[in-house]
């Protein structure tokens, strides 16, 4: 195994999570763009782009061309279990650019990170699904995978569990028949650990917006939820993001291992990424109202929309031959009859 990278980018101010509650995410803006003002000895502008769903993302540039991006990051998303706890995050950030994935660590700031700018396109889901990306999304996953270990772990199930554990602790909404499903989760997670192979350092949240195109390379940024873990659910949660049928999960399956053979596994954690992201959502939407309101993103139909679809895909006649293909099984004859033979017509 890959040890954990233990380089540090450079810091203008020791940083942890015991920062004042009350602290709130523009004072932390205005004191980071001081400081990085200091660190690049000139004026900086700054301009904020819309897409975090969780943190404060701003493009910093200055009067010479130089651009960076500063990432400000709010303590409460850890807090409330949407995120791993600040200062790894910034820790596997370094390591994700290492592998030569990531971005940059240029500057470790109180509350905030300033990273490289990495010029290029911002994924859609219809770029994510065009084959010629999905085989550099695929490239970009394995160098990410062998590069160096994170200082997390990380397991849906576990976050399943933990979310679901937030949602009973402060009454907030659960999808009606949710936790009815909890049973076939159960035998997803036996399944999968039947072959589980090595732990590998995954991103965890590969929604579209996280990968950039520089022209050459597929970049992956934001590593919220990151940690050391099944290279086939960072493939599952791909294919959840951007809507993946089945023959696209095949593809981007093939893309990554050569082999469709592991396209079962990917397929459930497919579902188990729907699943359980529904109460991410759903605690996002509960104890983050006041930052989920300023995000003008509705958390709450998310939640919606990706239970419906965990919830189609488990009542699926085809979900025992995914639970038997992760086992490794033939598909038995009582779920899948032999097709009849060919009719050959008279000569």
């Amino acid at each position: 195994m890959v040890p954990p990278c233990n380089n540090q980018p450079a810091e203008s101010d020791q940083w942890s999570e015991g920062r004042p509650k009350e602290a709130r995410v523009p004072d932390v803006l205005t004191s980071a763009l001081e400081l990085v003002t200091a660190w690049a000895g000139r004026p900086v502008t700054h301009t904020q782009i819309k897409g975090g769903l969780s943190h404060r993302i701003v493009r910093v540039e200055t009067a010479e061309g130089d651009r960076w991006l500063l990432r400000v990051l709010d303590p409460r998303v850890s807090a409330a279990g949407l995120g791993i706890p600040l200062d790894l995050e910034i820790a596997n950030t370094v390591c994700a650019a290492d592998a030569g994935v990531g971005a940059k660590v240029l500057l470790r700031l109180p509350g905030a990170v300033l990273l490289e700018y990495i010029d290029g396109v911002t994924l859609d889901a219809a770029a994510v699904r065009d084959p010629a990306m999905t085989r550099r999304i695929a490239d970009a996953c394995r160098r990410l995978h062998a590069g160096p270990r994170f200082a997390t772990d990380f397991s849906i199930f576990r976050k399943l569990e933990e979310l679901l554990a937030l949602c009973h602790a402060h009454g907030l909404k659960i999808p009606r028949g949710f936790e009815d499903r909890l049973p076939a989760v159960a035998e997803i997670e036996a399944a999968l650990e039947a072959r589980r192979p090595p732990d590998v350092p995954c991103h965890n949240d590969l929604l579209p917006e996280n990968f950039i195109f520089d022209g050459t390379a597929v970049r992956i940024v934001d590593y919220q939820l990151s940690g050391n873990y099944d290279p086939a659910f960072e493939l599952g949660d791909i294919a959840a993001e951007a809507d993946y049928d089945q023959e696209m999960v095949q593809r981007l399956t093939y893309a990554y291992f050569g082999d469709e053979d592991p396209a079962a596994r990917v397929q459930l954690f497919l579902i188990m990424s729907n699943f359980t992201w529904t109460l991410w959502f759903s605690v996002h939407h509960g104890l983050l109202a006041e930052q989920a309101a300023a995000a003008d993103f509705d958390y709450d139909a998310e939640a919606a929309d990706k239970f419906a679809q965990a919830a189609r895909d488990l009542d699926d006649p085809g979900f025992g031959l995914l639970i038997d293909g992760a086992r490794g099984r033939r598909p038995s004859r009582s779920r899948t009859p032999p097709p009849p033979p060919p009719v050959h017509p008279p000569r």
